[in-house]
């Protein structure tokens, strides 16, 4: 079952100079999967991930979810952006139970199931928080959480970890492995770091500099359940080799 189907999809932003940011772009995501975009700034992930979501509009070719043609946002495809922009007014609580809320569910229809999102991102203890009073790393948990809440069937993350030091990324990295390994949700997963890519993709999609185009298809070889220590192993980093030769190409 394909979930994310992107045929010959092109964009343009029109002006006095246009700019042409994606070319062509082919790609298929199956049902459970995690996709990784990994490619140098400025190369069109974003803009790719922005469409997907439905922000934005193709100026040539088809974008399918779920079989259906993408011609807005939907409940169906959450998507966790670079900061968390939670509601600074509202505790963790709040802020994960915000979506349903709005949308007019009764509680007992999300009450327990944000309770067990709130439970497998490790955020229990913080329930009351206020955002000011949560690290970075905590506030992008809060933020994973509130889209898993919304039962999205595809989970679009835009360098969700970028502005996080060393350590809280590989925290929070580890996080992500134990969340996909029990849900399962289709994941596109937008990032420029190699190692990011290789540690929690099924399949790598590499593209070139702007315009953006798939430049390659990689499947990662290896097998889960993962773990840190595997960024030190010969398949991992032969895989990393070929990737930055890709990319320097």
């Amino acid at each position: 079952m394909t979930d994310i189907v992107v045929s010959q999809l092109s964009k343009t932003y029109p002006g006095a100079a246009p700019v042409h940011a994606l070319d062509r772009i082919d790609l298929t995501v199956q049902a459970g999967e995690f996709v990784a975009l990994l490619g140098p700034s400025g190369c069109g992930k974003s803009t790719l991930l922005n469409l997907i979501a439905g922000f934005e509009s193709p100026s040539e070719g088809a974008l399918h979810v779920g079989g259906q043609p993408v011609a807005r946002p939907g409940p169906e495809r959450g998507v966790v952006f670079q900061e968390a922009a939670l509601l600074p007014w509202l505790n963790v609580w709040e802020n994960v139970v915000f979506g349903p809320k709005v949308a007019g569910q009764p509680r007992s229809a999300y009450e327990q199931r944000a309770r067990d999102m709130i439970e497998i991102t490790g955020l229990s203890a913080f329930t009351k928080h206020l955002p000011v009073q949560l690290s970075g790393g905590m506030r992008q948990r809060v933020g994973i959480a509130r889209v898993l809440t919304l039962q999205s069937k595809v989970l679009l993350m835009d360098e969700p970890f970028g502005a996080l030091d060393a350590q809280t990324r590989l925290t929070m990295q580890e996080l992500l492995l134990s969340v996909w390994q029990s849900l399962r949700t289709t994941v596109v997963f937008v990032t420029h770091d190699i190692d990011e890519a290789i540690l929690l993709a099924d399949t790598i999609y590499v593209m070139s500099a702007r315009p953006g185009r798939i430049a390659s298809r990689l499947t990662v070889p290896i097998e889960r359940p993962r773990s840190l220590d595997l960024i030190t192993g010969e398949v991992f980093n032969g895989l990393k080799r070929e990737i930055l030769g890709l990319m320097r190409h």
